[in-house]
């Protein structure tokens, strides 16, 4: 279990991931070697699970993102399975979640403009397996993207 220290580590990690180890024991109050071992340690217990470049899609060219939300064929058993063994495949797709209830998954298809969506949906999506129903939610505006945890 995390104590106070910890998550005071956690706190100043998850705001800037790319403090040096020195800087962040200073901002943590601590001794380099032991913020360093209990940040070893989380590691190591898998509460800190890596760091990773974020990348602003958009920046990238890609301008339009929508949401799918899907309802596989459940008389097959295997449709979960393959569906999403071939969903993984679509470049274009950046997430994938699954459900409990009438939608199934919850695919996050991102595409440079309409023309391009409108190609990846026909050719892409429309060709995975076990589709019984489909529905496309155009993506506005994202009001709250944050990952970090209220420690």
């Amino acid at each position: 279990m995390l104590d106070d220290t910890d998550r005071r580590i956690l706190r100043f990690y998850q705001a800037d991931p790319g403090l040096t180890a020195a800087q962040l024991a200073a901002q943590a109050g601590l001794a380099t070697a032991t913020c360093w071992r209990r940040v070893e340690r989380m590691i190591e217990n898998g509460v800190i699970r890596g760091n990773r470049a974020v990348i602003d899609w958009r920046a990238l060219g890609y301008e339009v993102e929508v949401s799918l939300r899907i309802s596989l064929d459940k008389t097959n058993s295997r449709a979960f399975d393959e569906f999403i063994a071939e969903a993984r495949s679509v470049p274009d797709v950046i997430e994938i979640q699954t459900f409990l209830g009438r939608v199934d998954v919850r695919l996050s298809v991102i595409a440079r403009d309409m023309a391009h969506y409108q190609d990846i949906y026909r050719k892409r999506i429309l060709s995975l397996p076990h589709i019984s129903d489909i529905e496309a939610l155009m993506h506005v505006a994202r009001i709250k993207s944050d990952e970090t945890l209220p420690l």
